[in-house]
């Protein structure tokens, strides 16, 4: 009994002293008599506002830096029916960031159906990272093509050229393009951690038709790398150099260039070698993404994303 009461007076000064913080901020900021009394504090510290248990969490995570905490809170938001949708994502990053990825990952497959269809995809991208993180390939790359098959289907932006997507507490608008090349450069890099070049070279060739830039070109280049075709690597990294890719203008971009480029130079002084790992083909995946391009889509051509109009004269060799 001692002990319950003395959690409750814990979290009653807790939950003062953000309301204490919110008034130092308000007197600091000098907010006018009527405004949202912990506007200021929030805004400067992307927090909501607010005293729910997912507010709380987010303040445990957010400014007292308090990973543990914060999962407590998140899962009373969760239990709670509170932001659920968010508290669940939130709470796999926090886990991620405290090396409990694999925990993170079976949560979010347990309780994924507590939210709605339409935040299904968000999840599937945090599941992805998470899958990443914990070197379950094959997984990712199993998500990776779902998602590349739910865009073609209409499924991902439903029939519409753009769609709403959030970072960091803010909106933007993403378009068909930017979110196919973006799975293909995701599904590009799982490729290369099998390692499986030539899937990677396949699909960074296609995202690159898509949305080129040069992070991917870089990647493009690598793979040629390991499958000793330095010449072709060679071209592609130069195209980065010479600022003929967007993003090339970036300093990283343009170091990463030049240290595979260095590297293309010291194998030319060795004999012809190849990685003979991940020569492989999944013959399955190359002749779906054959179909995007050359069939009709599940609504008829007039309803085809035009991404897949844009990559049709490309061909594998």
């Amino acid at each position: 009994m001692r002990m319950r009461m003395r959690m409750r007076v814990e979290e009653e000064e807790e939950d003062l002293s953000i309301r204490e913080k919110d008034e130092e901020i308000m007197e600091g900021g000098n907010l006018k008599k009527g405004s949202s009394k912990d506007e200021l504090f929030h805004v400067i510290h992307k927090a909501p506002p607010g005293d729910s248990p997912y507010v709380r969490a987010k303040y445990a995570q957010l400014i007292k830096k308090d990973p543990e905490s914060a999962i407590a809170l998140f899962w009373e938001a969760i239990n709670k029916g509170d932001r659920v949708e968010s508290a669940l994502k939130d709470m796999a990053v926090v886990m991620k960031q405290i090396d409990r990825a694999e925990e993170a990952i079976l949560i979010l497959q347990t309780f994924r159906f507590l939210c709605s269809k339409h935040s299904q995809h968000s999840l599937d991208n945090v599941l992805i990272d998470l899958f990443k993180k914990c070197g379950r390939i094959e997984e990712q790359i199993e998500l990776l093509k779902r998602q590349l098959r739910m865009i073609y289907q209409g499924e991902a932006f439903n029939g519409k050229p753009t769609r709403t997507a959030r970072s960091h507490g803010k909106k933007f608008q993403v378009s068909v393009k930017q979110e196919t090349s973006r799975l293909l450069g995701n599904l590009g890099w799982a490729y290369m951690q099998k390692p499986n070049y030539m899937m990677a070279e396949a699909v960074y060739k296609k995202a690159q038709m898509i949305d080129p830039d040069a992070n991917k070109a870089c990647n493009l280049g690598l793979c040629l790398i390991k499958q000793g075709r330095l010449n072709e690597a060679t071209f592609v990294l130069e195209q980065v150099q010479q600022a003929q890719i967007p993003g090339s203008d970036e300093t990283k971009a343009q170091k990463r260039a030049a240290d595979l480029l260095t590297e293309i130079r010291s194998r030319q002084s060795l004999p012809d070698s190849i990685e003979l790992l991940g020569l492989s083909v999944d013959v399955d995946l190359l002749n779906g993404l054959e179909l995007l391009v050359n069939k009709k889509g599940p609504f008829g051509r007039s309803k085809r994303l035009p991404v897949f109009e844009e990559i049709s004269s490309f061909r594998d060799q």
